[in-house]
Order: structure tokens, then sequence, then C-alpha cells
């Protein structure tokens, strides 16, 4: 099931705090406290950040809940599709590095041709898998080829289905390469003209999790570097997360949060084949660090990359729309920068949701505050209702005060 795509329509026992700001703040894990009570979510983590650091940072609730071993600052998750946001900074360091151009056509770098059928003539540029707009769509296949849990033995559990129709393993998953052709190339075994919009390159938004993992691809065949390694030296290492990676052998997995459903069922460890789209695995504390330093990009004081090169990652790259009577402060389909989404009440960020976790990174540039929200349980209309928009109230409400 696309997780990812449904959050919209849903709706630590240690401090990290910066002089001046305690006050606030102990109000703040007051709430948050009596909130995590309520139990529907098992654990949760909120920070909040400035573009001059952390806070504010603590975990609620457990990250084992049989074991009794609390969901702090440290507890590892992973985080879903606000991993896309790295694709976007890899990108920009890639055209930095004179490797590629956002508006160089792809098929330039691949090593397989990928057209819209329907549209042969118009090529799919880098922009437009940055943006959403490049007519690649995820159909079903997604679900089905893109998960895979990493003990096999786990296939035979009720709960697995809740994660995808067709589960593979570690020894019939295929690599991102050849997802990608199978999936893209006309001679791919799942390649169908209805994974492709009819609509124009460029000229329509339709989120796409696979066009996204092409642009993480694309980079790798434009550097000669694979996709972790490249942001693991440009991102990764030079932020100081070195408690965060790619795959559970990069990791300490001990400190690998349980995922949970809300009766308390525990969901299988997994994986993604497209762990570029969202399979970051990280911690409230290390997060909250590139939060950091996206604000501070912001404001033009980023280190990761150049003022210009930060200017164009936050420049709204669709045309503008009517703000809705009712916005969702949450949509950041709103418009889109490069892999960095904006809403409608003017936050700028992303969200992300998988089979037992969802996260929310957002920062608000009139007040210079952003916030996290990492959860390691399944949502449910009840437990958004009862839990995580009171979750979202609290911080907001702190935010402003």
């Amino acid at each position: 099931m696309t997780i990812k795509n449904t959050l919209l329509g849903l709706f630590s026992f240690c401090f990290i705090l910066l002089s001046g700001q305690s006050q606030n703040y102990e109000s703040l894990d007051e709430e948050l406290a009596e909130i995590s009570k309520i139990g529907l979510l098992k654990g949760f983590g909120v920070a909040v950040v400035s573009s001059d650091g952390t806070l504010f940072a603590k975990g609620y609730g457990h990250s084992d809940v049989e074991k009794n071993i609390p969901y702090t600052e440290h507890s590892i998750q992973n985080i879903g599709s606000v991993s896309k946001t790295l694709i976007g900074i890899a990108l920009m360091k890639a055209q930095e590095m004179g490797k590629l151009k956002l508006d160089d056509p792809i098929n330039k770098h691949l090593d397989f041709e990928v057209v819209n059928p329907y549209h042969p003539e118009q090529r799919i540029l880098i922009r437009h898998l940055a943006t959403h707009t490049s007519t690649i769509l995820d159909t079903d296949l997604y679900d089905k080829k893109a998960y895979y849990v990493l003990n096999e033995e786990d296939l035979k559990l009720e709960i697995v289905q809740d994660i995808g129709e067709e589960l593979q393993t570690l020894t019939t998953k295929v690599s991102m390469a050849d997802y990608l052709k199978n999936f893209l190339a006309k001679d791919g075994i799942w390649y169908k003209k209805k994974n492709f919009s009819k609509k124009n390159p460029g000229k329509k938004y339709e989120y796409s999790n696979v066009a996204a993992t092409l642009a993480a691809y694309v980079l790798e065949k434009a550097t000669g570097v694979p996709y972790d390694e490249f942001t693991a030296n440009h991102i990764l290492e030079p932020l100081k997360m070195t408690t965060s990676g790619w795959s559970f052998d990069t990791i300490d997995a001990a400190k690998h949060t349980k995922l949970y459903v809300q009766s308390g069922e525990e969901i299988p460890r997994y994986a993604l084949v497209t762990y570029p789209d969202g399979g970051l695995l990280t911690n409230l504390y290390d997060f909250s660090t590139y939060l950091n330093e996206l604000m501070k990009g912001y404001f033009g004081e980023g280190t990761l990359l150049s003022e210009a090169s930060y200017k164009e990652l936050f420049t709204e790259q669709l045309p503008q729309q009517k703000v809705p009577k009712n916005p969702n402060s949450y949509d950041e389909e709103f418009n889109s920068g490069i892999f960095m989404g904006f809403t409608p009440i003017g936050l700028v960020g992303h969200s992300g949701g998988d089979p037992g976790i969802s996260t929310f990174m957002f920062f608000d540039p009139e007040l210079k505050l952003g916030h996290i929200i990492m959860v390691n349980t399944a949502l449910t209309g009840e437990s958004v209702e009862k839990q995580l928009i009171p979750i979202f109230k609290a911080v907001n409400k702190n935010l402003k005060e």
C-alpha cells in the first residue's frame, strides 16, 4: 500500500535546550508527555529547531514496548519520503561539481532510455524528476516490487499483509538499477504505457516515488558514485550525522525502534529497493542537525551548498496556485522546489510515511523556527484525531508563543 501518499488525507528523556528557552519547552514537554499517555502511538519524538541549532528534542513512549525501552531522541527509525529532500541536496551538489545540470535530459546520463510513450518527442529533464512533473507514475507496481523483508521467515506473519501485496526477500529482490529498467525501459519486464501519464513532461505535478528514485540513479550515473556513498560523503559526514545511514548495516541496528500497528503488533523489519525515495535511517538528534542546515541554507548561511544552489533548491518551480479556502498546513504538494515542498500557509519541508512510521519536517521562514515529528506506529483515523493532531497543536502553539 502506498502510505507515502496518504498522510495528507489523515488528518528521550533528555532535553536539548538553548539558554532562555527552558520555560516554553518545559510546558511543551509536559503537554507532549500527557498526549503520549493516550498510547495509540507507541512511540514518537518531537524536535524544535532554529537556524542557530536545536532548541528542543525529546522522545515519548516506547521504542520497544515488550522490553519497556523508551523512545528517545537517539532512537533510530526510517523516515519515509522526507528522505527525498536529500536527493535535492545531492543533485545541487552534483551540479556544483559540474557532473550534471538540472535541465539535462535524463537520457544524457542513463544507461537505458526512458521516454514517455504518449509524448516520445518530449525530453524528460532532471528538473522534471525533482519537481514531480516527469509524467512517471508509481502505479500498483511500486508497492508490489519496492519493499522487501530482511528476514524471510517474517513472510509467514499475517501482519506483513499490511506492508504490501508481494513483499520481496533478500534473495528475490532486484537491484535499484534493474527495478528502474524493468519499470521504465521499453523492453523492461514490468513496462506498461500506464507507467506514464498522458500529460506532457513538465506540465503537471504528479507525485512519484519511482521518478524520485530515478533522479538518484541519474546522479549515480552522472557522478560514477553510488547514491548512498555520495550522500554519505556530501551530506551525512559533513553534518556529523554519525548514527544515520541507508541500510541496517550502516547504523547501530540495536537502536532502531520497533515499528507497530495501533493494536501493538510489531511490523517486521523491511527495507526498500528504491531506498533513495524513503529509506533513510536516522534519529531525532541527527535529523535536527539536518533541518538546522536546511534552515541555514534558506537564509543564505548553509554549509553543504553554495548560496546560489540553496536559492535554486528553495525556489518554487511550479506555477502559482490559488490558496484553498481551508488550506492544509502540511500539504507540501502546494508547490515544489527541488524535492522540497511548500504548503499553502508558507511552511517549507516534507512529510513521509511507510509501514509503521510517519515523519513531518517543516520550518516557517517568517518565524525562523522548524519542527520534526517522528512516529513509530502506523496511523489510523483514531490515532490521528486523538494523538497526532494534538501533537501538532501543542508544537504549533509553542512555536507561536
